[in-house]
């Protein structure tokens, strides 16, 4: 083998080395380039909006995300809840949501929500900041023969009905706060933006 034909192989070799060297340093670099075009999970903490699919929320199902380090929950309230709401306004503290920094103006409503179905709530109890459990139970035995469903929050044993509104007799003082919020399309709520 001649001395020349040992060159273009090491030439050969080292142009491939330097090219997959300079291939993954350009990625290196791009990745956190185009990584900066996303909301940081910083940003996100802060209050940006997030995106909920509900296309695929059943009836009766809860799903809970993360507003501004809150629990936020999207419940899709089945017609039988939606009916239930009503029987249970003697009981609350305030049924008409009257305390206007507790929901959106658009919320202000019997069922609280933009349409009636699907209710948004921060999950953070109006107490002392426990997280209540959703129960879409109907009278279990722990919660009475009147209870229609709604969330109960352990600690202290505050109830709220599924419009997140406060039973009367509890220590929670005032209903659950809905976050500002609006459709983006038919399947998908933006958090933490107001509707326009």
């Amino acid at each position: 083998m001649s001395e020349q034909q040992v060159n273009k192989g090491r030439r050969r070799f080292l142009v491939l080395a330097t090219s997959a060297a300079a291939g993954v340093a350009a990625i290196g670099v791009a990745t956190p380039f185009i990584a900066s075009w996303f909301p940081s999970e910083r940003a996100k903490a802060a209050g940006a909006p997030v995106s909920v699919d509900i296309s695929k929320l059943e009836p009766g199902q809860q799903v809970t995300i993360e507003w501004q380090g809150k629990p936020v929950w999207v419940v899709n309230r089945t017609e039988q809840q939606l009916k239930d709401l009503g029987t249970v306004a003697a009981q609350l503290v305030d049924p008409s949501s009257e305390t206007t920094s507790q929901q959106p103006e658009y919320c202000k409503n019997d069922t609280r929500s933009i349409k009636p179905a699907t209710l948004v709530l921060v999950g953070i109890c109006t107490h002392l900041g426990c997280s209540p459990t959703f129960r879409p139970d109907v009278a279990p035995a722990d919660l009475g023969a009147d209870w229609k469903g709604g969330f109960y929050c352990p600690c202290h044993g505050s109830k709220f009905d599924l419009a997140g509104r406060v039973y009367k007799g509890v220590p929670a003082p005032t209903n659950l706060v809905v976050p500002p919020y609006k459709y983006v399309n038919d399947t998908t709520i933006l958090v933490g933006e107001d509707q326009a």
